[in-house]
């Protein structure tokens, strides 16, 4: 279509014109790469169980999510495990535990934005009345909501 200018987007640019990009090139896109890890069906979900929930056995995990199968909540787990969200802990052959790695608390945050999200802008389908909430009302008790998670100094993603 002449006349009309491509705007590019962030990772497109330099950051020399606008500003918008970062001073050093991506090699892809982070959205992308995080997308690869934490997209996959389930794993976001198992990352709640086990990180707010406090869900630390694989039964546990599988009754809170119907529909999730015993297979696939297996290759979820080790998945989440080689990208060193996860670490299991096996106490005897029958009491395995699963927890968070630091580096799965990182991605706490993410799950607090989609639970604000969610909680808004598709309120008729989260709450029997339809009524949209921000966090602090939808949990009034919760002595550090998952917005607070939001909102925390972005320097814990720093180097380590």
């Amino acid at each position: 279509m002449a006349g009309v200018a491509k705007v590019p987007l962030a990772l497109e640019t330099d950051g020399t014109e606008d500003g918008t990009a970062p001073p050093v090139a991506f090699l892809r896109c982070p959205i992308q790469e995080t997308l690869g890890v934490l997209g996959r069906r389930w794993s976001l979900l198992v990352l709640r169980d086990v990180g707010v929930y406090r869900r630390e056995r694989f039964s546990l995990i599988l009754r809170g999510n119907p529909g999730l199968t015993p297979r696939v909540l297996s290759r979820r787990l080790a998945e989440l495990q080689r990208e060193g969200l996860v670490r299991r802990s096996a106490r005897s052959r029958k009491d395995v535990r699963y927890a968070l790695t630091p580096k799965g608390r990182d991605a706490l945050p993410i799950l607090a934005a989609m639970v604000a999200y969610g909680i808004h802008h598709h309120a008729d389908r989260v709450f029997a009345d339809g009524t949209p909430r921000g966090m602090r009302e939808a949990f009034p008790l919760a002595r550090e909501t998952l917005l607070d998670l939001v909102a925390r100094d972005d320097r814990q993603f720093g180097p380590r």
